[in-house]
């Protein structure tokens, strides 16, 4: 009776049937032995017809739990003798992608790990890290094997650090669809190349892509115009605020060593004005009155004022007062921010298309958060292949249903 019920909560059905079971209530495992009917004869992926057994070989695979138990399937599977005469393993309906697993076990670590670190899901399942990993990396590559990315047109492409130091990786994301399509190493010209290759080899040429936005990383823009030679690049507006905020900052702490009253000023200066509170909105306003003395006071002007340009979506309006823009600050006392200028002036085309292209790396900045918090908490990821795999399972967006019909 509890044979035909276990076949029944495992699926297993001829000429498979449950041989018996072994429970060990000491060491907290339940072993359920599974065999075939003789006589019976088993197809083989990519050979036709039903062949006959030429002898087994007992292998063990881990399941689910069984309540608290540790559950292992103990089979005899069968090798077949082929017509051309070479002998070839079956493949039990249950055999995970990684040997030693069930497919059920597998969807629970696939879905464990998208959720929370290796070493995590290794302590609920009772498995080591290094084999949860694998379970992972094999799915994830599995899965983009039969990734197309043939409809793919704009990429956003940003940097991520893998370690300390200057030890980045580079990821690359379908702008449209929002998922990472390709990780590279480093963060060169030659990066983007590699990252070229990985789509191409996934159904999606270099000359298709129109559009790219990147940081102004001088190597991201050469590896563009190499490998990407069609893509108009945008870069982020976000970015480009993130610079003029930055001179914000820069020209406040030049300025606080003679004027005492800007200390405690850099949140109210960085924020959204909007989102201060009445208190710090009103010593905003006190600072802004002064901006004919002071120079941190005309800065932050500034940078609303390029806030308020890069909103507009009339592109050629916007090449305009960019330019104005520049010509004010460049006449301007307000040194940090001439820096912003004159990097505003270099690449004048690519900010401008964001008028058009509204075309952001945002997705990338929130993984990147995301990524860095995983890796922390599972003290970095050392190997290229274990920040390729975390990567693809937040943000790949990836199907391994076709792999694993139990995977969610």
């Amino acid at each position: 009776m509890s044979d035909k019920l276990f076949e029944v909560a495992l699926g297993v059905s001829s000429p498979w049937y449950v041989a018996g079971t072994d429970f060990d209530a000491a060491a907290k495992t339940l072993t359920i032995r599974v065999d075939f009917t003789a006589g019976s004869r088993f197809a083989v992926a990519g050979v036709d017809g039903q062949h006959p057994v030429h002898d087994t070989v007992t292998k063990r695979y881990r399941h689910l739990n069984f309540f608290q138990h540790e559950c292992f399937l103990e089979a005899r599977v069968p090798r077949v003798k082929l017509p051309d005469g070479s002998v070839r393993q079956v493949e039990p309906p249950w055999s995970g992608k990684l040997s030693g697993f069930t497919l059920l076990f597998e969807a629970l670590v696939l879905m464990l790990c998208q959720q929370m670190t290796f070493a995590a899901a290794a302590r609920l399942v009772g498995e080591s890290r290094h084999r949860v990993a694998a379970i992972c990396e094999r799915y994830v590559e599995l899965a983009l094997a039969q990734t197309d990315l043939s409809a793919v047109r704009a990429l956003a492409i940003d940097e991520t650090s893998r370690a300390r130091g200057h030890d980045y990786i580079t990821l690359a994301a379908d702008a449209t669809l929002r998922r990472v399509v390709a990780v590279a190493e480093d963060r060169s010209a030659e990066t983007i190349g590699h990252l070229t290759q990985e789509i191409e080899s996934r159904g999606c040429p270099a000359a298709q892509i129109d559009t790219i936005s990147i940081d102004m990383s001088p190597a991201f823009i050469k590896g563009c115009a190499e490998h990407l030679p069609n893509a108009r690049i945008t870069f982020d507006k976000f970015h480009v605020i993130w610079h003029a905020n930055a001179a914000v900052d820069s020209t406040r702490r030049i300025e606080q060593r003679t004027d005492r009253s800007l200390k405690g000023l850099r949140w109210s200066l960085l924020k959204d004005r909007s989102r201060l509170s009445s208190e710090a909105a009103a010593d905003l306003d006190e600072l802004i009155a002064r901006m004919t003395t002071v120079r941190t006071a005309r800065a932050w002007a500034y940078k609303e004022q390029l806030r308020e340009i890069l909103d507009r979506k009339q592109i050629n309006v916007v090449r305009a007062m960019l330019a104005h823009w520049c010509t004010c600050v460049m006449r301007s006392k307000v040194e940090p921010m001439k820096d912003v200028a004159a990097m505003i002036r270099h690449n004048l085309e690519g900010i401008v298309a964001w008028a058009q292209t509204r075309q952001t790396n945002g997705l990338l900045e929130a993984l990147n958060g995301l990524f860095q918090s995983a890796k922390r908490r599972a003290h970095s990821f050392s190997r290229l292949a274990t920040n390729r795999t975390v990567i693809f399972l937040i943000a790949g967006k990836l199907n391994f249903r076709t792999i694993n019909p139990h995977a969610a």
